[in-house]
């Protein structure tokens, strides 16, 4: 016997929770694509787009996931043989590198390793070595995904400045948008990269590019830049085909308007960003009371540094990969790998884990997460501290 069978609960960080709501905005018959409403609901959801990245910038949508975002905005901003600060703080900053690397992109890195975030006076001095302001653009991951761990923009957009250096400064906020707060216009962003499958609550398939006039100017000498990935007719040519190099995703774009209207026009993307805090809190509660005389510990020491939409845990020998097991096969939960931890070929890979608390997320599922998690572990006799779901409970109703 399992206990297992029932709705299933996809609890990584990526694809999230579709709402039954928006799955229905998708379920329909294909639009005209050269005129009437799928040209005037896209020109509504760039707006919202725009409302939710509290941004009156520009806005380039493409068919690909967030790997697909990063080049879009790579081969818009640099030629070969450019020089890039890559900050990294998890799996995804080295990707993002390694990425650029690929492109003929020079990267100079600074690695905070994986547990912790990025000191904005460290880039502030990178910075200043670069007396030939050559580095054209600053890399930081907002919420690496891996890691968990959440960093400062608006202190590296000052470090930036501190050290009077034109650079850009191009932020992923893949894993972070719709879950975390996130201003790109107050914060001095210039380039901005999310995804579709996480907090705006949709399946995988848009990469979304936000960029400012700064780097639209940029671009202009961008010797990257190929008929597909290229910005300015998606957001400036005369048609509506322009702005996807073809055919539009049609119904990925009715499933986002309606996923940003739930954000934007009923919730309200303060409290979006509020219930994820309690959510997020609950979780840390609950980690930290297992963590009592045991092998377990949030991967973040530090709250302030913690993603609100992300926790990635370490359960010592093993443990993590045996929780993981038994949640999908008996509580029909599935939780995170501990991607960019440790290498799958290593033992310690099944250290690790991570649970998603983003998008389309409530009390009662996380909650329900949280109490399968401890009924794993007592099944499997994971050593761990008493208390965790009271205390999961009481940041619930403390926040109520």
């Amino acid at each position: 016997m399992a206990l297992s069978q029932g709705r299933p609960y996809l609890a990584i960080p990526g694809p999230s929770v579709v709402p039954d709501r928006v799955l229905n905005a998708m379920h329909r018959a294909a639009p005209n694509i050269y005129e009437g409403e799928i040209i005037e609901l896209t020109a509504r959801a760039l707006d919202d787009l725009r409302r939710v990245a509290f941004s009156t910038s520009h806005v380039a949508i493409y068919v690909g996931n967030g790997h697909a975002g990063w080049e879009a905005a790579a081969a818009n901003v640099f030629s070969r043989g450019d020089r890039a600060l890559a900050v990294m703080t998890g799996q995804f900053g080295i990707n993002w590198a390694n990425a650029l690397r690929r492109m003929a992109v020079e990267i100079e890195t600074l690695d905070f390793g994986r547990r912790s975030p990025a000191d904005p006076a460290k880039v502030a001095a990178a910075l200043g070595r670069d007396k030939g302001h050559t580095i054209r653009a600053v890399l930081v991951t907002h919420v690496d995904t891996a890691s968990s761990v959440r960093n400062d923009i608006a202190a590296i957009r000052a470090a930036i400045d501190a050290a009077g250096h034109p650079a850009l400064l191009m932020v992923d906020g893949i894993a972070s948008l719709g879950c975390d707060e996130f201003r790109m216009d107050d914060w001095g962003v210039d380039v901005f990269v999310a995804a579709s499958q996480k907090g705006l609550m949709l399946p995988p398939g848009l990469g979304i590019v936000w960029f400012s006039d700064k780097a639209r100017e940029a671009s202009r000498r961008a010797d990257w830049r190929t008929p597909y990935w290229d910005w300015e007719p998606r957001v400036f040519g005369p048609n509506f085909s322009n702005h996807f190099c073809g055919t539009a995703p049609t119904h990925h774009l009715f499933g986002l308007r309606e996923s940003l209207a739930m954000i934007l026009d009923e919730e309200g993307i303060e409290n979006v960003w509020a219930r994820h805090r309690v959510l997020a809190g609950a979780v840390w509660a609950a980690f930290e009371a297992w963590s009592g005389g045991s092998d377990i510990e949030i991967n973040i020491a530090g709250r302030a540094h913690r993603a609100h939409a992300v926790t990635a845990a370490r359960l010592g020998g093993g443990n993590a990969g045996r929780l993981r097991q038994w949640c999908e096969q008996e509580a029909g939960i599935t939780l995170g790998v501990g991607l960019g931890m440790a290498l799958s070929s290593e033992p310690a890979y099944q250290d690790f884990l991570r649970v998603a608390h983003m998008g389309h997320v409530n009390a009662h599922m996380t909650l329900g997460v949280l109490a399968a998690m401890q009924a794993g572990m007592v099944a499997l006799g994971i050593a761990h501290g008493p208390g965790a779901l009271e205390a999961a409970a009481a940041v619930v109703a403390l926040a109520g």
